[in-house]
C-alpha cells in the first residue's frame, strides 16, 4: 500500500519561504503523479500543485503560480514544494496525495488520488 508522509510545516511571516516534503513509500513513487493539496478551516480543498509521474508535466492553481514550485526525485522517492513570497491566505493544512493519473485530473478535476498523506500545517502569520 502507498504511504505519503509530508514535512517541513510550520509558522512564517508574510513575505517568507518554506518547503514541503512529501516521502513516498510502499510502491515505486516513479508511477504516480504526486500533488499538494491544501484546505483552509470552513473552504474547500484545493489542488494547489501536481507534477506527472516523470516530473516533465506540472500544473498548479493561478492563485500560488510564480511563488511555489513544485518538483521531485524519484531517486529519493521524495516530491518538494517550494513557497516563496508565503501569504495569509496560504494558511492551511498542506497534504500530498498520489495517483495514476494526469496533473489536470489530479490538480483541477480532483480525481485520481489513490493515497493521501496525513497532512501538515502552514501558518502566515506576523
Amino acid at each position: 500500500q502507498l504511504q505519503l508522509v509530508e514535512s517541513g510545516g510550520g509558522l512564517v511571516q508574510p513575505g517568507g519561504s518554506l518547503r514541503l516534503s512529501c516521502v513516498v513509500s510502499g510502491f515505486t513513487s516513479d508511477y504516480y503523479a504526486i500533488g499538494w493539496f491544501r484546505q483552509a478551516p470552513g473552504k474547500d480543498r484545493e489542488g494547489v500543485s501536481c507534477i506527472s509521474s516523470s516530473g516533465r508535466s506540472t500544473k498548479s492553481a493561478d492563485s500560488v503560480q510564480g511563488r511555489f514550485t513544485i518538483s521531485r526525485d524519484n531517486a529519493k522517492n521524495t516530491v518538494y514544494l517550494q513557497m516563496n513570497n508565503l501569504k495569509a491566505e496560504d494558511t492551511a493544512i498542506y497534504h500530498c496525495a498520489a495517483g495514476r493519473t494526469t496533473v489536470y485530473d489530479m490538480c483541477v478535476m480532483r480525481r485520481g488520488v489513490d493515497s493521501w498523506g496525513q497532512g501538515t500545517q502552514v501558518t502566515v502569520s506576523s
